[in-house]
């Protein structure tokens, strides 16, 4: 692939620096964004963006509401790939704070879509979620299954995402490619998710939540999966598919260069053997406290990744105690802990 300029938004947070680290040994430009917001403690976020320092990487910090802003990005640095990763993330934060949610990923978005349109950008990546998936039981989840009944907030966001970028890729011919994260996880990671908050508390001889009283399901998708899923993805853009029909149509393609995949483990994992593989790698047992299930949580996820492997041949390589190790060998280091 010839060296290309790329946009990553979110580019402090968990998925976009591991993105622009690779992005950047591949010798492309990188453009990161991100507001370093205080979602979770900023210096995460900082040291993510130390941990990149290369003269291909230039950070800017700002908003994607800040329209003006990302419209000069995008004439001075002509970005001709943008990975959209930017978004206020947490299914349970966004009962406490919805405007959060509207301003960063509906606003941000249709920023980032209307520099897109008038820059002549290659392929716009961008994260959607498995959360929208919502009150679907049907299983594995599938990009052609109907998506109409969101559980949370943020899910309604990263659905309203899709449907903006569709709009995109029909109006301007822009190729728009959504991904369905499955429950990331691995070294860098987000400190409200439940491998940061086990870990910790494991260690520090506190109790941790189990919510749904153990019975939860989830597709752990292991950092390094995702970012080799991207980075394949980055090199082809959606394409309209010769198939689809308006009289059955295909919620996860279109006759639009419009394009959603699952990135998912496709192999859900037990929470109670999530937190044994955690109890392992530590060498000590977990005080457990059972709860019932969140508002917003759905009880279990698991992704078909079939499109995935169809068009860029790849399925996730990491075993869910290999990605956990890899997680608490670099917590204990980032940190300062021994064991």
């Amino acid at each position: 692939m010839n060296k290309k300029t790329f946009l990553v938004t979110g580019a402090a947070g968990f998925i976009g620096s591991h993105l622009a680290k690779r992005l950047i040994k591949e010798d492309h430009r990188v453009i990161g964004v991100d507001n370093i917001n205080d979602y979770y403690n900023p210096k995460l976020k900082k040291d993510r963006i130390k941990h990149l320092g290369n003269d291909k990487f230039t950070f800017i910090k700002t908003d994607l509401e800040n329209q003006d802003t990302i419209n000069n990005v995008f004439d001075e640095y002509q970005p001709e790939i943008v990975v959209n990763l930017a978004a206020q993330a947490g299914v349970r934060y966004s009962l406490e704070n919805p405007h959060a949610y509207i301003n960063s990923n509906v606003v941000g978005f249709i920023n980032i879509l209307e520099a897109c349109r008038h820059h002549n950008v290659e392929h716009l990546i961008y994260a959607s979620s498995s959360s929208v998936y919502g009150a679907n039981t049907s299983k594995p989840f599938s990009t052609s299954d109907n998506i109409d009944h969101p559980l949370s907030l943020y899910a309604a966001t990263k659905k309203s995402n899709e449907l903006m970028a569709h709009t995109y890729s029909h109006l301007y011919d822009l190729p728009t490619t959504g991904l369905r994260f499955f429950t990331v996880y691995g070294p860098w990671g987000r400190p409200d998710m439940a491998l940061f908050l086990f870990t910790k508390a494991i260690i520090n001889d506190e109790a941790i939540d189990v919510f749904n009283h153990g019975n939860m399901m989830r597709d752990f998708t292991y950092i390094d999966d995702i970012i080799e899923s991207i980075t394949r993805l980055t090199k082809r853009p959606a394409q309209p598919n010769p198939d689809w029909s308006g009289v059955n149509p295909d919620p996860g393609s279109s006759y639009a260069p419009y394009k959603v995949y699952n990135i998912g483990n496709n192999n859900p994992v037990k929470l109670m053997d999530f937190i044994e593989a955690i109890e392992n790698k530590l060498g000590k047992k977990a005080e457990k406290n059972y709860l019932p299930l969140q508002a917003g949580d759905v009880p279990e996820t698991y992704a078909n990744v079939e499109d995935l492997y169809r068009d860029i041949e790849f399925q996730p390589q990491t075993s869910i105690q290999d990605g956990i190790n890899n997680f608490i060998d670099w917590y204990l280091e980032y940190y300062g802990v021994i064991l």
